[in-house]
């Protein structure tokens, strides 16, 4: 099951933004991007948190094998997203290394790097 459609970051601009304009944080297999929008959305006070994954065919050249990791990230955010700040524009960077990874290492590592950005807090 994916991210429902209000916490996607689908346009290339905003990726763009997040990219120019964020902090980043890194971890061994993931590279968090991150951006405060103080936007309003339609029934929110601020606009709520939307999440990009970025994963390149230096990872694997193979579709199938991007796309695992793609749900096992999709998947800890899922786990994650109550605990998330509303407000937030993100981009998660997969790094080669990370072809190895199981879900587990994807959800703690993730965690970290939403930690360290003070996206969450660490309760």
């Amino acid at each position: 099951m994916g991210l429902r459609k209000i916490h996607r970051l689908k346009h290339w601009r905003h990726f763009r933004s997040v990219y120019k304009k964020g902090i980043s944080c890194h971890g061994p297999h993931l590279v968090l991007r991150a951006l405060f929008i103080n936007q309003k959305h339609q029934n929110f006070s601020i606009s709520p948190s939307r999440i990009g994954i970025s994963i390149s065919t230096k990872v694997s050249k193979r579709a199938v094998k991007r796309n695992r990791i793609k749900r096992q990230i999709r998947g800890a955010i899922a786990v994650l997203l109550p605990r998330i700040a509303q407000g937030w524009d993100m981009v998660i960077v997969v790094k080669p290394s990370a072809i190895e990874c199981k879900y587990e290492h994807f959800l703690r590592e993730l965690e970290q790097l939403l930690i360290e950005t003070k996206i969450i807090h660490g309760n």
